[in-house]
């Protein structure tokens, strides 16, 4: 890793924190989509291993600033889901390239990050804690369909904001 992208890699990162704080509260709609949408930009625009580091470290920030789940047990199983996200969408847009066939790539990296939280977080984890039946639904909609819909917003804001990045920064 290069100079460069550390720099970035950091500077993404703080711009999470401060996203997360400033976000929290106005839902997980909003904090959520802006989280996404950090972590697609530092995948496609500062590489994949930029994107991996800032999708493992969101959840652990998040977690520290009282956003989100109150229990640490599920903060690993966050940053996977969130690794999942930008692995794939940096995978899958290299393949599908520019518009509109890089909206291919945000949908199934979206759906997959859904699904790996889905399953993982509220069909494995939840029912094995002995928790509450109200705190486990409440927990198991937020890791629901609302999940698909941040990180489908994230993916495609940051296809309109990397090409600009990139311009700015003369990258292509």
């Amino acid at each position: 890793m290069n100079t460069k992208v550390i720099t970035r890699t950091s500077i993404l990162i703080a711009l999470l924190v401060a996203l997360q704080y400033a976000t929290a509260s106005l839902g997980q709609l909003v904090t959520g989509s802006c989280v996404n949408l950090v972590l697609a930009v530092a995948a496609l625009f500062s590489g994949l291993w930029s994107g991996v580091i800032v999708a493992a470290i969101s959840p652990f920030f998040a977690f520290l600033l009282g956003i989100g789940p109150k229990l640490i047990l599920l903060v690993p199983f966050i940053a996977l889901g969130n690794v999942v996200y930008v692995l794939l969408l940096s995978l899958l847009f290299k393949r599908f390239g520019k518009l509109p066939q890089s909206l291919l790539a945000v949908a199934c990296a979206a759906v997959c990050k859904f699904l790996t939280l889905y399953l993982v977080i509220v069909k494995l984890v939840l029912p094995t804690l002995g928790l509450p039946e109200k705190q486990v639904s409440v927990m198991s909609a937020s890791f629901s369909w609302p999940q698909l819909v941040t990180a489908t917003i994230g993916g495609v804001l940051a296809l309109l904001i990397v090409p600009q990045l990139k311009k700015a920064f003369k990258e292509q």
